[in-house]
Parts: structure tokens; C-alpha cells; sequence
């Protein structure tokens, strides 16, 4: 039964169920719908939401993945010109969705978030001195790093008592790159319990008029194994569900990535400049069986960052608002997962 399932399934995907042109705009159509769509036009992955209900896409593939634990035939969305067009059937299938009745007892929740500052020991990472009024002030990026961990960790630990708030170093402890990632897929999570991996970083560069802050996130054309595969799951459909759910760690980071960039515009306002969400295939990052991001605070190669990298102050608005950014993804994927108790 499951054979023949999935062969229809697949035929149907070759040969598209429905003959209707991708011709609307989902951007727009999204609007009309009162649901909230997050998009990202490098790997063309992305997510509706309305309702507590959450559809994952990505364009050019025929599934979509309901709610996170259902897989569903629709058409293809495609991009043309920048733009992202869906049909009016994946657009229906979208609000019946959406019409259905939330299930409260999911149950998901975030249930730890791992804070990896960069560097430490024997590695400073990036390090600038500046001659500020005759006197040289150095400026290492793993002390930075440092900084902003212990003063995210102690807000996150104050605001959700009942997860598990982690540091690969809360020291100036050297690590390498393979024991962060070792320490961030030992961590022992509950059954609906899923975790995020932040890592904290600085930025430099030849040219010293570059600043600002970045995010990262992986890169779309990295693949992983993110499921365990039972000798029953057939194989085609195993590395369907294994990439729809890679899909959605793509997804999520990049929620998460502008999330934290919204969050530290808001604190540090013209001090520093955005620079952007990017991707790139980084070892702590692509090695992480869950949602992760890289987040450069700014580049020490830049004077007047540099100054402000150093100021504990400065370093207070920057933790603050990578803390808003997580807990508003915090808040958002809780409600999305139908968990409720907070």
C-alpha cells in the first residue's frame, strides 16, 4: 500500500495533477489571504502561516510540508523575474489549511538554545590595535565574542528558567571547530524538543571602511541527513521527507536570522549599519543537525566599530537585540507547534 502510494504520488508530481498556470503572486495573494509569508529568494525556500498552521515550500518541487509532520501534493510554485507564482490550486490548498482546526496538544517547543562564541584560548580570531589620542587600545575578537555570549546567556537564562540555556565556552577556553558542533548535537532534548545554535563572532576586513553587523546562515546548496531512516521507510520517500525537513532548518535559521537582524537595528539604531542575512556553508553551521546561525557583531578592521566593539555598553545593545530576535522566533515557532504554556 505504502509502495503504491508513493508511486502515485510520484507520478503525479512528474506529470502535475493540475493544469492551472503559476501565474499569482503569492506575495500578494498572501496579503489577500491575512497569512504571513516568509520567503528567501537565494534558495527559494520559504513558509506560509495563518492560524497556528504552517505550509513549507520551495520552488520547482511539487510537495509541501503541512504543519511539519505532513507531506502534501500541490503545484509547483516558480520564479520568474524575482518573483515567486503559485496557482490558484496551491493557493487553495493553502487556505484549507489554514481553515482547519489548530491542534493544541502538539506540544512543540524550543528546549535549549546553545550560545558558541567564537575563538578563545590560543585562538583570538580576528585582533586590531588603533591609535585612539595616542593611545593603543587592542581589540581581540574572541573577548568580544565572549562578551556578547555571557550577556545573551544571562538573558536568555532569566527569561525562559524552564529551557536549557548553553555556552560551548564560558571562558577563555579554546574548542575546536568539530567539539562546538560535537557539543551541539549531544545536547539531550525531550521527544517535542528542539533546540537553536547561535554563534557569536566578529568581523574583519582588508578594507577599513567596511562595518556592520551580519547574519548567516547555511547555504541552500548544502545538503545533510537530518532524519534517522527505519529499515521500513522506503528510500524515495525517505529522501523526500529527509529533504523537506532539511528545508525546514534552512527555513527557520533564515527566520531566525531576520529575526536577530530586526532585533539588533532596533537597539544599536544608527551606531551601526545592517549588512544583511547571507549564507555560506560554515562548519559550525552545516554541521548542526538543527536550525543555526552565525552572527558577525561588526568589524574590528573599522576604527570606529572597533571602539564601540570594546565599549561594554555598546556590547548591552548588541546582546539585547540578538535576545529579541531569538525570542521572537522563540514566540513564533512555539505558536506555530500549538505549544501553549508559557
Amino acid at each position: 500500500m505504502k509502495k503504491t502510494f508513493l508511486f502515485l504520488t510520484l507520478l503525479f508530481s512528474l506529470f502535475s495533477v493540475y493544469a492551472q498556470p503559476a501565474n499569482l503572486n503569492l506575495i500578494t495573494e498572501s496579503e489577500k489571504l491575512g497569512a504571513s509569508v516568509y520567503w528567501d529568494s537565494l534558495s527559494g525556500a520559504g513558509l506560509l502561516e495563518k492560524n497556528g498552521h504552517q505550509l513549507s515550500f520551495r520552488a520547482g518541487d511539487s510537495f509541501v510540508l503541512q504543519d511539519y509532520k505532513k507531506l502534501a501534493l500541490t503545484d509547483a510554485p516558480v520564479i520568474k523575474d524575482g518573483v515567486l507564482y503559485v496557482t490558484k490550486a496551491f493557493l487553495d490548498n493553502a487556505n484549507k489549511l489554514f481553515k482547519t482546526e489548530t491542534n493544541e496538544n502538539n506540544g512543540y517547543k524550543i528546549g535549549a538554545i546553545l550560545i558558541d562564541p567564537g575563538h578563545g584560548g590560543k585562538d583570538p580570531g580576528a585582533m586590531m590595535t588603533h591609535n585612539v589620542k595616542g593611545k593603543k587600545i587592542t581589540v581581540k575578537e574572541k573577548d568580544v565574542n565572549l562578551s556578547v555570549g555571557k550577556m545573551l546567556y544571562t538573558r536568555l537564562k532569566s527569561a525562559y528558567p524552564d529551557k536549557k540555556i548553553l555556552m560551548t565556552r564560558n571562558t577563555d577556553k579554546f574548542l575546536s571547530l568539530a567539539e562546538r558542533t560535537e557539543i551541539a548535537n549531544g545536547v539531550k532534548l525531550g521527544e517535542k524538543e528542539a533546540i537553536l545554535y547561535v554563534s557569536v563572532h566578529v568581523n574583519s576586513s582588508l578594507d577599513k571602511k567596511a562595518s556592520g553587523y551580519e547574519v548567516w546562515y547555511l547555504s541552500p546548496g548544502y545538503r545533510r541527513t537530518v532524519l534517522e531512516k527505519t529499515g521500513d521507510v522506503d528510500k524515495n520517500l525517505f529522501n523526500v521527507m529527509n529533504s523537506m525537513m532539511e528545508e525546514e532548518y534552512t527555513t527557520e535559521s533564515i527566520l531566525i536570522a531576520k529575526f536577530i537582524m530586526d532585533g539588533i537595528a532596533a537597539q544599536v539604531g544608527n551606531l551601526s549599519s545592517a549588512r544583511g542575512i547571507k549564507a555560506e556553508e560554515w562548519f559550525v553551521v552545516k554541521n548542526s543537525n538543527m536550525p543555526a546561525v552565525l552572527i558577525e557583531v561588526g568589524f574590528l578592521s573599522n576604527e570606529k566599530e572597533a571602539l564601540l566593539l570594546a565599549d561594554n555598553s555598546y556590547l548591552q545593545k548588541m546582546s539585547l537585540g540578538i535576545y529579541n530576535g531569538l525570542s521572537a522566533f522563540v514566540t513564533h515557532f512555539e505558536r506555530s507547534r500549538g505549544f501553549t504554556n508559557h
